[in-house]
């Protein structure tokens, strides 16, 4: 069904709206998380961070209990598989990583994770680029090789490795989300929610023998609870409300952007400055990115209708 044809212009503007506040937020994630490392560890982070947000979402899960009695063993497992691979190997790796890494690297590392789950869906899901993906693939490796130029100092090129594994969990993530989204057996809340709970948990189990209890200061708190409540809680209703108007080719155009925000804001908060080259390099990531979301989506939509699969309630970028 066409997202726009029940909607009125209203509701668009809306919905865009939505879709630009999701990526605003969305981009603040790393700076907030390179704020809050020399108080407490990244696992500590990205459990209070994700089990609060699951706690938060519990008044639109309540709802859902009866669908939740029918999930099956299968189900459940796939459940749990999506909460270790994005919110514990995904995000809680990728925040270790931003110890070794400036926020804007690590946002335009992100910002791949599309190219990287179109190509595990080549290998495990059979899903052939089209040529349109092609070019928007080709585009963004040469954008990469442009941010990149002047080579790695300190101890980035162990935050790259890091990171990197962090975005095989977030693949994995991708690929076990869309294969659990075809059997129809799970909502779009409860495949967000539920591995929410899953690996903030798990994250909290870990980071506690490893990190010890956290003390935070006030400043602390007050950012772990902008990451729970409004990073994550509010990112994923906004971004929820909005693809349910918006194509999921544009929401994924707004949200491709995010790494622009996260490099004004590193520089704001954080005094990190982007150089000319990496500037431009970004610009044409995203212009690739974008060209393989969008031929990805319309080629979707055209086979089962607008209804989006989040890869994470990141998303995504964070």
């Amino acid at each position: 069904m066409d997202p726009q044809s029940s909607h009125t212009v209203r509701d668009r503007y809306l919905a865009i709206g939505a879709a630009v506040l999701t990526a605003l937020i969305w981009s603040s994630s790393f700076v907030f998380v390179k704020m809050l490392l020399p108080e407490i560890g990244p696992f500590s982070i990205a459990g209070l961070r994700y089990f609060l947000g699951s706690l938060l979402l519990l008044p639109w899960v309540l709802p859902e209990l009866p669908a939740m009695r029918q999930i099956n063993k299968r189900g459940w497992i796939m459940l749990l598989m999506l909460g270790i691979s994005s919110y514990a190997i995904g995000n809680g790796v990728f925040f270790w990583a931003l110890e070794y890494l400036p926020a804007t690297t690590a946002s335009f590392m992100m910002s791949l994770k599309p190219l990287l789950v179109l190509f595990a869906g080549i290998i495990f899901l059979k899903e052939l680029p089209n040529k349109l993906q092609i070019i928007g693939i080709l585009i963004s490796l040469s954008g990469s090789v442009f941010f990149f130029k002047d080579g790695l100092i300190g101890g980035q090129p162990l935050g790259l490795v890091i990171a990197s594994v962090s975005i095989v969990g977030f693949t994995s993530f991708g690929i076990l989300g869309r294969a659990l989204a075809r059997e129809q057996q799970v909502g779009t809340l409860l495949r967000t929610a539920i591995p929410l709970a899953f690996g903030g948990g798990l994250m909290l189990l870990v980071a506690f023998p490893l990190e010890g209890i956290p003390h935070l200061s006030s400043r602390g708190w007050v950012l772990v609870l902008i990451l729970a409540v409004v990073n994550t809680t509010l990112g994923y209703l906004l971004h929820n409300y909005a693809i349910r108007i918006l194509y999921a080719f544009e929401m994924d155009i707004f949200l491709s952007l995010a790494p622009l925000g996260t490099a004004v804001l590193a520089w704001l908060l954080l005094g990190e400055i982007m150089q000319i080259h990496q500037i431009f390099g970004m610009f044409i990531v995203i212009i690739g990115v974008g060209i393989v979301q969008a031929a990805s989506s319309r080629r979707k939509e055209n086979i089962t209708g607008s209804d989006r699969i989040p890869f994470t309630v990141e998303e995504k970028t964070s």
